[in-house]
């Protein structure tokens, strides 16, 4: 049994990982500002602190007898990045770094850093790996990219053990449905549930690598188990299969309709095998499938 510390075990990812990490045995604390997490998400049985990444004098001492950390907290997506730089590198860049410092003060074992397929950026060759050079698009692709170099060189300089795995479009479970963070298959469900048209930017054609939170989870309690990472490595963590936004709408059904353009790449697909040498990692989890499933408890 571990002790754990989870940054934004409120969130999405975060909470569906403290789950699993409760249902493993382990002891979880959760530090979450609750500024997109929710508290509904908050497991029962763990501990629970309404902080702030920024604030590096409340976090710091929560992080003593802490065997790994999963650092998750994020100000996330690439469109609300590009609308405010100035808080999404606050967060994400100044944020992460207490995190780090802090891990390295409390000698923790492991720290797991959840970076973003969104360092890839637009790519002409596919599917992506992990030693192509990152050409970001947006401040939230450029700071999580940074976040893993400030993981890889705490590693160098420091000797904290550090592993950063890249996540492709994370579905599933506690998925967000409204806000500026949501993501397309969000946006979708919600507007499906409202009886509005699904809203598709650009031609519809762009592909993404869509993953399991299922699947996030895993590589999550992987990368602390697997003694081949800890020296600041990026894995991809992605299904290395993809499907056109059209595509999408097409297996939730219902109308849609275009409302121009915005700058997005074109393409991602996640060349996973160093997540299978590394982790022993595979996605288990197949969207169409699970897509026939959410849409029944959703009521489509």
């Amino acid at each position: 049994m571990s002790k754990c510390l989870v940054t934004g075990g409120a969130g999405f990812i975060g909470s569906n990982l403290v789950d699993e990490l409760i249902n493993r045995g382990n002891n979880v604390v959760i530090i979450d500002n609750l500024s997109t997490g929710k508290k509904e998400n908050i497991n029962s049985k763990a501990e629970f602190y309404q902080v702030d990444i920024r604030d590096l004098e409340k976090i710091k001492p929560l992080f003593n007898g802490i065997d790994y950390v999963f650092h998750l907290a994020a100000f996330a997506r690439v469109q609300p990045s590009i609308e405010d730089p100035i808080t999404a590198n606050d967060i994400n860049l100044n944020g992460t770094l207490n995190v780090l410092t802090s891990a390295r003060d409390a000698k923790v074992k492991k720290v797991v850093y959840s970076a973003s397929s969104s360092a890839y950026g637009d790519q002409k060759e596919m599917p992506l790996r992990e030693d192509m050079p990152t050409h970001t698009l947006s401040p939230y692709g450029l700071q999580k990219y940074v976040g893993e170099l400030y993981c890889g060189l705490f590693n160098e300089i420091y000797g904290l053990p550090t592993v950063s795995l890249r996540y492709f479009n994370i579905y599933g479970n506690r998925q967000v449905l409204e806000g500026a963070y949501c993501l397309v298959m969000g946006i979708f469900m919600r507007q499906r549930l409202a009886g509005e048209p699904m809203t598709i930017t650009n031609d519809g054609e762009q592909r993404r690598d869509f993953t399991s939170v299922v699947d996030a989870v895993k590589a999550n309690i992987l990368a602390t188990k697997s003694n081949k990472v800890g020296k600041g490595e990026v894995i991809n963590i992605g299904t290395g299969k993809n499907y056109s936004v059209n595509e999408l709408a097409k297996m939730i059904g219902g109308p849609t309709k275009f409302i121009g353009n915005r700058i997005e790449p074109k393409e991602t697909l996640a060349d996973n095998s160093l997540a299978k040498k590394l982790l022993g990692w595979e996605p288990t989890v197949d969207l169409p499938e699970w897509l026939e499933e959410y849409k029944k408890e959703m009521g489509l």
